[in-house]
């Protein structure tokens, strides 16, 4: 019997969407391994909570690393660019370096994304508050893209972190697309735990061009990274591009 290839998971301690993603999105013989880091609402609107959850990130590699996984994703958008361009590498490094595997983080997975459909002009959705999508706007901005907005949510924004993965990809569909640029090459839905995965497909159909969502992308770059295909279309078309 062959051995499963394995994927570990760094995640917020309050993200109940990002391992569900994974699953909706990988074949059916990977599995993955979740490694919690602890992230509340205390803090909010500061790199506080951030620092705090990311001083995990070098133990949660070692403890993955016991289960054999092949890779490591970190899974938190914010976590990865509110330190700005060098972090985001310095980070996979972090994770590289304590588990001896391929570390993959969401915001470098999700401007690698934007480039694979050429997109210079960028339209953001998020369910963040204001601080959250400054910081967003200067990383994409040094990333090399024109960021034509960076709008949040007012609902998912006032729900704090574990209300984010309680909203209905309905109302990710009527928000994003709502303040989609047309304009843009490419729409960018950021957040690990906003369930814009499942509304990709919705919004490329609706707003006629490409969307990226930030698990959509980290899981692009992690099957990609181990030579996998996609178990399902139906989440957008970058994950189509490995089905």
């Amino acid at each position: 019997m062959a051995v499963r290839k394995r994927i570990g998971a760094l995640v917020p301690s309050t993200n109940t969407t990002a391992e569900g993603d994974y699953q909706l999105a990988a074949p059916a013989d990977v599995t993955i391994h979740g490694m919690r880091m602890w992230l509340t609402n205390e803090g909010l609107g500061t790199g506080e909570s951030m620092d705090c959850m990311n001083a995990e990130i070098a133990s949660g590699a070692k403890y993955l690393s016991t289960a054999n996984v092949d890779a490591i994703a970190y899974l938190c958008t914010t976590g990865s660019f509110y330190r700005g361009p060098g972090w985001d590498k310095e980070m996979c490094d972090i994770i590289q370096q304590n588990a001896g595997v391929p570390g993959i983080a969401t915001s470098p997975s999700a401007v690698e994304a934007l480039k694979q459909f050429g997109a210079k002009k960028v339209s953001i959705a998020t369910p963040y508050p204001e601080w959250n999508n400054g910081k967003l706007r200067e990383y994409f901005t040094a990333a090399g893209f024109e960021v034509l907005n960076v709008d949040g949510d007012p609902i998912a924004s006032k729900s704090g972190n574990q209300g984010i993965n309680d909203q209905d990809p309905e109302r990710i569909v009527e928000f994003a697309s709502s303040v989609c640029d047309p304009n843009a090459d490419v729409l960018f839905c950021s957040c690990t735990a906003w369930r814009s995965m499942e509304a990709a497909d919705r919004l490329e159909q609706k707003v006629g061009k490409p969307v990226v969502a930030s698990n959509q992308a980290t899981i692009w770059k992690t099957l990609k990274t181990l030579g996998l295909k996609v178990s399902s279309r139906g989440y957008g078309q970058l994950l189509d591009q490995l089905a």
